[in-house]
């Protein structure tokens, strides 16, 4: 009777099979086709495993040396499972060089798109949120935290196949995931870009020479006049930076000086003056961003993107936050930039009003005799308007009132008193006076029901502003009888825009703000509004209703007798 070893028949006893082997585990079947696999000369001697007599046989047993099988105990397959486990592979370490191969310094760099790259945002980690060791992804303009092996920019540089990025720090180049430096010239733009540096001549020349550039897309623009963008309600915000960018001391002071070891505040001011003036920028506005988010936390979210502000309360909080963060003093004056270009002293005087009843029991008010006075210095000076028509003229539109600037700016000169809480004061301008004046004209007034906005338009020439009427005489500081003569550097406007066109004229009207400022290289005036930059000719700068206006003083040559030439 023929044996079957794969499956016994059913007509055969089962102790006539007692001598044939198992069918082999799967296991052991993989580990008998490998070894079927591995040349006779694996051993050295040219003796297959099987044939030395060291080879596990099918079902778990061992062969011994005189031809018997003997089982295979269960701790010794265990072991030889743990064998097996530890000769897996174990992951490497991911390679990472220090240079770039050799012939492939350019690797990955035309990848590069400038055209979404955008430095003006506030420098945190798209996943982390952290502000620690932040890259910009230069093909995406992301930004990614750090460059190690488990970092957000190395899985990036993974996932996305994107392999160049910035430090916004440090500003140097590095290709993921090899984690090289790159050093080529054709990145230079970018790092520009990211950080702006001028030198003393580049800023010096910013007054003196008109000039020209252009963006990515060939779009023209002059650097500094650029447009600024309203994520939201920023817009007060928007006007008064740029105004004071054009201060042209404190322009240049942000633009030169090292503010490494100085508060956030006045790093992050120093950084947007800087891209405002940048004349190599991808494109001709830029964002207030970083900025804003931190004057929304010095401020605890009193100045916001979301809500819009006064610009004179923005202004006021800016300046003082500003002259802290650069070190100044609180009872020293002049002891930072911002006061050695704004501050100015005032001299009040003070004198008591009494209401006493005369003999037909009349209310009388009596001024007293004594005047006391005080000395007190400012920043920004507060001009007030005359009180707006009630009644319409007779073709029943509102008359708008116009008033020279002058006029207002009597409330200075010492003689023109004003009441208030019991008493009657009078204001006059102290030598020495600043090199900039600012002028806070008000047009909103509250009460316990409404607030008021007066239109009156205020007239000015936009050169040539005498101040010496206003001003005490001191024969030590200027010449009495001389003019001390100022010219309008920016001028801030409000516009009243109806909230919905549908609503009837007392319907709820909407702030914008726009800012005209003057180009001394050319003498010629633009006007910038969020985004929109353009020209305007000085006659039509007084149409609006101007809210903020800064002047400059005009600078005297050496050899003049008193009369100033304009600079």
């Amino acid at each position: 009777m023929e044996r079957k070893h794969a499956k016994r028949q059913a007509t055969e006893a089962l102790e006539d099979l007692g001598v044939v082997d198992s069918p082999a585990s799967k296991k052991s079947r993989i580990d008998d086709y490998s070894k079927s696999q591995t040349p006779p000369s694996a051993n050295g001697n040219g003796v297959s495993p099987h044939q030395n007599g060291i080879g596990k046989a099918a079902g778990g047993y061992e062969d011994a040396t005189d031809g018997t099988s003997k089982p295979v105990s269960a701790k010794a397959e265990d072991e030889l499972d743990e064998d097996d486990l530890d000769e897996e592979p174990e992951e490497k370490a991911p390679i990472r060089q220090s240079a770039p191969t050799a012939g492939y310094d350019d690797l990955y760099l035309d990848t590069i798109d400038r055209n979404v790259l955008d430095f003006d945002f506030e420098k945190l980690c798209s996943i982390s949120l952290s502000n620690i060791n932040v890259y910009a992804c230069l093909v995406c303009g992301k930004y990614f935290q750090g460059r190690g092996p488990k970092s957000h920019a190395y899985f990036h540089a993974l996932d996305g196949d994107h392999h160049v990025f910035i430090n916004l720090e440090s500003q140097k180049v590095f290709v993921l995931p090899e984690g090289y430096e790159v050093k080529n010239k054709s990145l230079e733009d970018i790092k520009y870009v990211s950080d702006p540096r001028y030198t003393k001549q580049e800023v010096m020349a910013f007054d003196r020479k008109p000039r020209t550039s252009w963006t990515l897309t060939a779009k023209e623009y002059t650097p500094g006049y650029i447009g600024m963008n309203n994520i939201k309600e920023n817009d007060y915000l928007n006007v008064i930076i740029q105004a004071l960018s054009h201060v042209s001391p404190l322009r240049n002071y942000f633009l030169l000086e090292d503010f490494s070891n100085k508060t956030e505040l006045v790093k992050r001011t120093s950084i947007l003056f800087r891209k405002i003036w940048n004349p190599r920028a991808f494109r001709s506005h830029v964002s207030p961003h970083e900025l804003l988010q931190e004057i929304s936390l010095r401020s605890n979210k009193r100045f916001t993107l979301t809500a819009q502000s006064d610009p004179v309360d923005f202004l006021s909080w800016f300046l003082n936050n500003l002259h802290l963060g650069l070190g100044g003093s609180k009872t020293r004056p002049g002891s930072s930039m911002v006061q050695s270009v704004f501050q100015g002293k005032l001299k009040v005087e003070f004198q008591a009003i009494t209401a006493r009843a005369d003999v037909d029991d009349r209310l009388r008010f009596e001024e007293a005799t004594q005047v006391t006075e005080d000395f007190p210095r400012f920043l920004l000076l507060t001009l007030d308007l005359p009180a707006a028509p009630l009644f319409q003229d007779e073709q029943e539109r509102n008359i708008i009132p116009q008033v020279p600037l002058t006029t207002i700016l009597s409330k200075y000169n010492g003689v023109t008193a004003q009441e208030l809480n019991a008493q009657r004061r009078r204001y006059r301008l102290m030598h020495p006076l600043p090199p900039y004046l600012v002028f806070h004209i008000k047009r909103f007034s509250k009460n316990k029901f409404v607030s008021e906005r007066n239109p009156t338009i205020v007239t000015f020439d936009a050169r040539n502003l005498d101040i010496s009427p206003y001003v005490q005489p001191d024969p030590k500081q200027h010449p009495p009888g001389e003019p001390i003569w100022y010219d309008l550097v920016a001028n801030v406007v409000h516009e009243a825009v109806r909230a919905k066109d549908d609503v009837a004229e007392s319907g709820e009207e909407r702030k914008t703000w726009k800012v005209q400022l003057r180009d001394k290289a050319t003498d010629e005036w633009v006007v910038a509004q969020d985004l929109f930059v353009d020209k305007i000719r000085s006659e039509l700068l007084y149409l609006g209703e101007s809210y903020l206006q800064i002047w400059e003083r005009r600078r005297e040559p050496r050899d003049s007798k008193g009369k100033g030439k304009a600079q």
